[in-house]
């Protein structure tokens, strides 16, 4: 099985761990009428596919799942979104992440080619337009590595002067700078995250995340990847 997928100039998904399978929502399902499946076949797929299709949430509530991910700050923000319980049910959701005020490895950032430059949209104050002119790309690309290197030997010269890592920090640029986090979260939650951030208006950037989430996925829980996730997995980002 897969355990480790690149993404990105810089970043990864690796799943930690896992546990469940393909039967768990289905027999915690038929929990109520004290009936369990040993194996998955056709009635099990049924069952399967109504429980998603009516939203029966709590029986993904079952099975749980442990991603480390290293990303842009921008896409850790994104990603926080699933971690923030809003009731009791959710206490699977947990997330662990790496602080630049106690480790002070070699910061990396998330810079983009000259070609992955996008224009704004002109209907939406968010998303994204066509590739801008990879003669602007060059330009802005150019820049940002500028910034990064500049950004980076002032920060340690802060650090070489005895600046505290916890304010040496202020002088990385935020949003592309990479993050390490572990992220666990029930079946449900994965699911959620998954309809919502391989869809084709989610960000470009998360979306190669979100594929790379998937591909881990559908090796562990394959009937439900394509029970639950039939019309996103359409939108996935091939990585591999």
């Amino acid at each position: 099985m897969i355990e480790h997928i690149d993404v990105l100039d810089k970043g990864y998904v690796r799943i930690q761990k896992w546990m469940g399978d393909d039967l768990d929502p289905v027999n915690r399902a038929k929990t109520s009428f004290m009936k369990e499946s040993t194996e998955f076949g056709e009635r099990e797929a049924r069952l399967l596919a109504f429980l998603n299709k009516e939203e029966h949430s709590s029986v993904f509530r079952h099975s749980a799942l442990t991603f480390e991910v290293y990303a842009p700050l921008f896409i850790a923000r994104q990603w926080w979104k699933y971690a923030v319980a809003s009731t009791h049910v959710e206490d699977q959701n947990g997330w662990n992440e790496s602080s630049r005020r106690y480790v002070t490895e070699i910061p990396e950032f998330y810079i983009p080619e000259a070609d992955e430059w996008r224009s704004a949209p002109e209907n939406r104050k968010q998303g994204r337009g066509e590739a801008i002119d990879t003669t602007l790309g060059y330009f802005y690309t150019a820049h940002l590595k500028e910034i990064v290197e500049w950004s980076i030997q002032i920060y340690d010269q802060a650090l070489r002067d005895g600046i505290a890592p916890e304010q040496a920090r202020l002088l990385l640029p935020a949003y592309g700078l990479y993050v390490r986090w572990s992220w666990t979260c029930s079946l449900g939650t994965l699911i959620h995250f998954l309809q919502q951030r391989l869809a084709d208006d989610a960000q470009y950037e998360i979306r190669v995340y979100a594929s790379a989430v998937l591909k881990l996925v559908e090796e562990r829980f394959p009937e439900v990847v394509k029970l639950c996730l039939e019309e996103e997995s359409k939108n996935a980002v091939d990585l591999l």
